[in-house]
């Protein structure tokens, strides 16, 4: 097997954990600052979670509950564009502010990446300016090859359009590569793209079906701090509750 060369992050869930107290939150407010007399309730927001894509739930949603947009594709478009630019800079605000913090082991994980000279990269179907907010701004020392994000391809997860394209940046093949991803549709994405992932869940996540998935945890853990579970493995690995980056060189080698 190829050595490992490079690995893949996937920002909302893996990274921070974004979507209950964050994505969810922004959504809410920007639609009572534009006059819609509803909310997402964590259920409701784990339920449209299915879905890739800001204004692809919103579609979704309105379609379903028989919201009247304009009626014409070019107008509708134009009308979920601004709402979630809208709630875009309120989730920006929230990244900026700290109230969100970086999930458990990841900037260690990171660092240790950065010095076992591993590339690393962004791939999420989050908008551009809340990626860069936290892959620019929280973890400014990060050494990021690329962030790719919001609209940069066609087709968002499950499709692997979007590691086929990190693929192609790094001229990497996929065996030289894995995925750290916390949802199904990340999981089947990486795996349509030839690529291996490490899953790491979270309240969302946690019971869906990542058995396509190499090793899943709850989180990648802290040597002073929390501690993560591990859920599955597809061969032995031993873990103390914290993953290091060489038991991930060693782990996919063989």
């Amino acid at each position: 097997m190829p050595e490992l060369k490079a690995i893949f992050w996937d920002q909302d869930g893996v990274i921070i954990d974004t979507q209950k107290d964050g994505h969810r939150v922004a959504f809410n407010k920007m639609f009572k600052e534009t006059g819609y007399d509803f909310e997402w309730d964590v259920d409701t927001y784990g339920e449209l979670l299915s879905i890739s894509g800001g204004k692809e739930r919103m579609r979704h949603y309105f379609t379903e509950k028989g919201i009247i947009l304009e009626g014409i594709p070019e107008k509708d478009a134009e009308l979920l564009l601004s709402l979630h630019k809208k709630k875009t800079a309120i989730f920006v605000e929230m990244i900026e502010s700290g109230i969100l913090p970086l999930r458990t082991g990841v900037k260690r994980f990171m660092q240790e990446a950065m010095q076992a000279g591993l590339r690393m990269g962004v791939c999420t179907t989050a908008n551009e300016r809340s990626a860069n907010a936290i892959a620019k701004g929280m973890l400014g020392d990060i050494d990021f090859e690329f962030v790719l994000a919001g609209d940069v391809v066609s087709k968002k997860k499950p499709d692997p359009e979007i590691y086929l394209l990190a693929l192609d940046r790094t001229g990497l093949s996929p065996d030289e590569c894995i995925v750290m991803e916390d949802s199904r549709n990340g999981i089947l994405a990486a795996k349509a793209a030839g690529l291996r992932a490490v899953a790491t869940t979270n309240i969302y996540t946690e019971d869906e079906d990542l058995s396509d998935a190499s090793i899943v945890v709850s989180s990648l853990g802290d040597p002073d701090g929390e501690k993560g579970v591990l859920k599955a493995s597809t061969k032995p690995i031993e873990f103390d509750g914290v993953l290091h980056v060489d038991q991930i060189i060693s782990f996919f080698a063989d």
